[in-house]
């Protein structure tokens, strides 16, 4: 009798402790949000519908015939679909957020969300403009939110690979960083109409390709410098196809200077193919990320470089999405000089702001 009392109490405890696993915070999907359909890289969180480990529960956009079209392109029910974000939010009680509208509009997301308490994920950049980040750097920290900014090179393998040597100083230290993003135009490229409208305004993008790439260079280069800002930012941008893009720049290059280093970002909408590589030099040797696999290194006491493949991220490091819920979750603890943080992002649009004056004024802007 003792003994079968004993074997229900285990079997009890089984049941128990399996039931306790499967609902364990980090088990459970991440519920997410999305505002706004008007991104041309929104399909990165669409395609993650079919993802067993996030939900998407509602979506924000006023536009019903885009969202018409998404749905039949994505699978997803219009019943989705909600017509402002506010609605959206109460509604369908998301944990996260992830913003896919203009840039101007990540500020009224992040109005929306944090006084929620539900975190936020924006499509790079930050902001519009930096009065804008300070804005929401501001709500973020009162309502105790995360806000991460996502661009497509923080998941390239290569990128982490030229930063683990530049951590290790295997390339000596660091003297020069040139970023490279562009290709031959959003409307060259064939963008849906709704992205080129927003992309191509320069209230609600903040310029042209010096906005749309120069932010990855931005970012890089302050993660490489582990957040260090520059003492100066220099731009030049030019309309080289105003009757295509008469409001926006389509050419941008940028200088940061540091006490010891020197960062140059390459933004283009007029290149023949599309490209988003780094190079990094410094005193001993140096490294080009090629695209998001490989990249080339040669140290002053090799004869000839070398080409190497970069091993792919570990979870939870490999994917948007993923990331963002292993932060929501408590899994992963952000910090200030990784990619997607806050402080990394407030910098960039530091940089992209003195960017912006110094191309008007054609004067050098010194940060304080």
């Amino acid at each position: 009798m003792v003994a079968r009392c004993v074997s229900l109490l285990l079997v009890l405890f089984t049941v128990t402790a399996g039931a306790a696993q499967s609902q364990s915070p980090d088990k459970k999907p991440l519920r997410v949000g999305v505002a706004g359909l008007v991104h041309g890289h929104v399909g990165w969180i669409l395609r993650a519908m079919q993802r067993p480990d996030i939900e998407v529960v509602g979506i924000a956009e006023p536009n019903r015939e885009l969202a018409q079209r998404y749905a039949e392109q994505y699978g997803f029910s219009m019943n989705l679909v909600y017509d402002d974000l506010a609605t959206m939010l109460d509604q369908t009680k998301p944990e996260a957020v992830t913003a896919f509208n203009a840039i101007y509009d990540h500020l009224a997301t992040v109005e929306a969300c944090a006084p929620r308490r539900v975190h936020v994920m924006v499509e790079k950049p930050l902001a519009v403009s930096l009065a804008h980040a300070r804005r929401m750097e501001k709500l973020a920290q009162e309502n105790n939110i995360h806000l991460l900014t996502n661009y497509e090179t923080t998941w390239y393998g290569s990128n982490h690979a030229v930063q683990a040597l530049v951590q290790a100083k295997a390339l000596g230290e660091l003297r020069k960083i040139v970023v490279h993003d562009g290709h031959s135009g959003p409307k060259e490229i064939g963008v849906n109409p709704e992205f080129l409208e927003w992309l191509t305004d320069p209230k609600l993008n903040g310029g042209g390709a010096l906005t749309d790439f120069g932010c990855y260079g931005a970012n890089l280069i302050t993660w490489l410098m582990r957040g260090q800002r520059p003492t100066s930012v220099t731009a030049v941008t030019q309309q080289i196809k105003p009757e295509v893009y008469p409001r926006v720049d389509d050419e941008a290059t940028i200088i940061l200077t540091y006490p010891h280093a020197q960062g140059i970002i390459q933004a283009s909408w007029n290149w023949p193919v599309g490209r988003k590589d780094m190079e990094v030099y410094g005193t001993t040797g140096y490294a080009h990320a090629l695209n998001a696999t490989d990249l080339r290194v040669r140290r002053t006491s090799a004869k000839e470089e070398t080409t190497q493949q970069a091993e792919a991220r570990p979870a939870p490091y490999d994917d948007p999405f993923t990331y963002l819920k292993a932060v929501v979750r408590g899994t992963v603890t952000v910090a200030p000089t990784d990619l997607s943080a806050l402080e990394n992002n407030l910098t960039v649009m530091e940089i992209l702001d003195a960017a912006q004056r110094s191309a008007q004024t054609g004067q050098r802007v010194m940060l304080e």
